[in-house]
C-alpha cells in the first residue's frame, strides 16, 4: 500500500441468478466514505429474453440513494408518485429521509430482449438535522463533463475539476465517473477530506500503485492524486465530509439511533409505510 492509498477494501460478491453483485461498503471496520455508507456494483451482465430484474417494494429511512448506469435501463417507481426510467448519463437520486417506499424493475418494453445490466447502486447517509426530511426524488440528465489528457469525467455530485454537478447534495459530497483512454490520466483533486476510487474495468494505476479491479481504495487525504491508465479503464470517485455522529445501518435503514432503526423495522412489518402506485406487487 503507498502513501497515496491508505487501504483497500475487497468486495463481498453475491450471485443474484446471473448478476452478481459486489458489495464494498458496509465493511468491517470501514463505516462510511464521506456520506457514503453502502457501495454496490452490479453487473455486467446480459439478462437473457424473458427474464427481467424485478426488485419489489422495499422501504428506506435515513438515506439519500443515487441510481448511475453504465448499461443499460430501470424503471424506478416510489410511495411519493415518481414513475421514471433511468439511462446510462443519467442519475437517479431518491431521498428516502423519514421514509419512502421504492421499487425498481426492468422497463416494460426490455423484457422480451436480452438485456444488459451494469451499474452503481450508492447510499449516502443524511446528516443530522435532515435524517427525518420529506422524502423527495430527482433526476439529471445533463450532467458536467471536464476533459484532459486521455480522461473524460462526468461529474455527479458536487464540485470537481471546476465543474458543479446540479445534482442536490444534502451535505458536503463528491462522485463522478471517469473514463480513461489508453494513456490518459488525470488530477483527483484534494476536494473532499475523505476520498475513495473504485477501479470498474480495464486497468489503471494511482501514483504509479496498480489499482485492484472492483476494490474500494481509501485515499490519503489533502494530496493531489495521479490517476492514469495505459490501456484504458473506468473508474468512479466518491467521498466527501465525514458526518458528525455514527450511523447505524441494518437492512434497509440507516439512522444515528438504533431505536429509530427498530421502530422503522416495526412500521414495516405492521404496513405502516406508503405503497409504490402503479407497482404490480403493490
Amino acid at each position: 500500500m503507498t502513501a497515496a492509498i491508505l487501504h483497500t477494501i475487497t468486495p463481498t460478491q453475491h450471485d443474484l441468478g446471473g448478476l452478481w453483485v459486489r458489495r464494498a461498503l458496509p465493511s468491517p471496520g470501514i463505516g462510511m466514505v464521506g456520506p457514503f455508507i453502502f457501495v454496490d456494483m452490479f453487473g455486467p451482465a446480459e439478462l437473457p429474453a424473458g427474464r427481467a430484474m424485478d426488485i419489489t417494494p422495499h422501504p428506506h429511512i435515513g438515506i439519500s440513494t443515487v441510481t448511475w448506469l453504465f448499461e443499460g435501463a430501470i424503471h424506478h417507481r416510489d410511495s411519493i408518485g415518481t414513475d421514471a426510467i433511468i439511462r446510462p448519463g443519467q442519475v437517479n437520486l431518491m431521498t428516502a429521509g423519514r421514509g419512502i417506499t421504492h421499487s425498481e424493475r426492468s422497463p416494460e418494453d426490455l423484457r422480451c430482449k436480452v438485456q444488459p445490466i451494469w451499474g452503481m447502486q450508492t447510499w449516502l447517509a443524511l446528516p443530522d438535522g435532515l435524517e427525518e426530511m420529506a422524502p423527495a426524488f430527482e433526476q439529471q440528465q445533463v450532467l458536467p463533463v471536464f476533459e484532459e489528457h486521455g480522461a473524460r469525467a462526468t461529474v455527479i455530485m458536487g464540485n470537481l475539476w471546476g465543474k458543479q454537478a446540479p445534482t442536490t447534495c444534502h451535505c458536503p459530497t463528491i462522485y463522478a465517473d471517469i473514463a480513461l483512454s489508453a494513456g490518459g490520466e488525470i488530477a483527483i483533486e484534494p476536494s473532499a477530506t475523505e476520498r475513495a476510487v473504485m477501479l470498474v474495468s480495464g486497468g489503471a494505476s494511482l501514483q504509479e500503485e496498480p489499482l485492484q479491479l472492483y476494490g474500494l481504495h481509501l485515499l490519503a487525504a489533502g494530496e493531489e492524486l495521479r490517476l492514469h491508465s495505459d490501456h484504458g479503464a473506468r473508474v468512479m470517485l466518491m467521498g466527501g465530509e465525514p458526518l458528525y455522529t455514527p450511523r447505524f445501518i441494518w437492512w434497509n435503514f440507516v439512522a444515528s439511533s438504533q431505536e429509530r432503526i427498530r421502530q422503522a423495522t416495526r412500521d414495516w412489518q405492521e404496513g405502516r409505510f406508503p405503497a409504490v402506485p402503479g407497482d404490480p406487487d403493490t
